[in-house]
């Protein structure tokens, strides 16, 4: 895995970027990492003022391990460009940019961030949530090296494609899903999942965090601090997990050393693909162990 891939995003949290009292509350929030949102959390006669709070937030370094990505208003909007050059002078982790539809714009933003001076540390997050940009998911993820995380807006999805929230999510958002989950893979990616709306509702946020891991997520977004612990134990390995990989990798290497052809693990065939998952997992806890 690159370092990009192994930094724990179990959790990935909104926080609204006009809050000050929220931006401080995050300070003490578990959140592997948190969205400062300029965006949908910010009315538009707030917007200048979010933005500088914002900022000042980032440099202040009091955010301990959390990875911070400032969300920008998007390519097109009043705010966008003011936001790119803030973002980039303060030198978040991430700049995350909603509703990017094409390769084209992701160039354009890489562009934009390199033009306003960001650090090489920032990289660049892209939000994919529009019917188009679902069709040209592969060209996005894999238009530059910069772009390191996608994340699903699923809200969008589901009202611009007319569908509706459901428990277990409509076949509709997840198709939307693995369409984007194989084009980060295929390119290399991170992929966070979507957020889950009703936040009074933690049995039915376990189940759709625990969907998003089975698919293959590597976190998930959230808006509600009470989601931070069930998103970090769904998307992090169980003490079980690390017992069995730690017994395949034993296993598989005395068998080599003995000079077998077939090995097998609990009455079943081990390969080297097999192993090499079970040494991804041990590295991932140890990544969340160090955080």
């Amino acid at each position: 895995m690159t370092s990009a891939e192994l930094r724990p995003r179990r959790s990935v949290l909104y926080m609204p970027g006009a809050n000050e009292r929220a931006l401080e509350k995050a300070k003490g929030i578990d959140a592997d990492a948190l969205i400062l949102d300029l965006e949908d959390a910010v009315s538009p006669d707030a917007k200048p003022e979010a933005r500088d709070r914002v900022c000042a937030a980032v440099r202040s370094g009091e955010y301990g391990h959390r990875e911070l990505a400032i969300r920008v208003n998007g390519i097109g909007t009043q705010w966008h460009d003011d936001d790119i050059a803030a973002a980039a002078a303060a030198g978040p982790d991430a700049v995350l940019v909603p509703k990017v539809n094409s390769a084209a714009e992701v160039l354009q933003l890489v562009a934009a961030l390199e033009a306003a001076g960001a650090p090489e540390k920032t990289q660049l997050w892209a939000m994919i949530e529009t019917p188009v940009a679902l069709l040209h998911a592969e060209d996005i993820c894999a238009a530059h090296e910069r772009l390191t995380v996608i994340v699903m807006g699923t809200n969008d999805v589901v009202n611009e494609t007319f569908g509706l929230h459901v428990p277990g999510r409509n076949p509709l958002v997840l198709t939307a899903l693995s369409l984007s989950l194989l084009a980060a893979r295929a390119a290399g990616k991170v992929i966070i999942d979507g957020v889950y709306n009703d936040v009074k509702n933690l049995e039915g946020f376990d189940a759709e965090a625990r969907q998003g891991r089975e698919m293959g997520f590597d976190g998930k977004t959230l808006i509600h601090p009470g989601q931070v612990e069930p998103a970090n134990t769904a998307f992090a390995p169980s003490d079980d997990d690390i017992a069995h990989a730690h017994d395949m990798i034993r296993t598989f290497e005395e068998a080599q050393a003995a000079g077998q052809g077939v090995v097998t693990f609990n009455g079943r065939m081990v390969e080297e693909l097999h192993v090499r998952d079970a040494r991804r997992i041990l590295a991932f806890a140890d990544a969340i162990a160090s955080r």
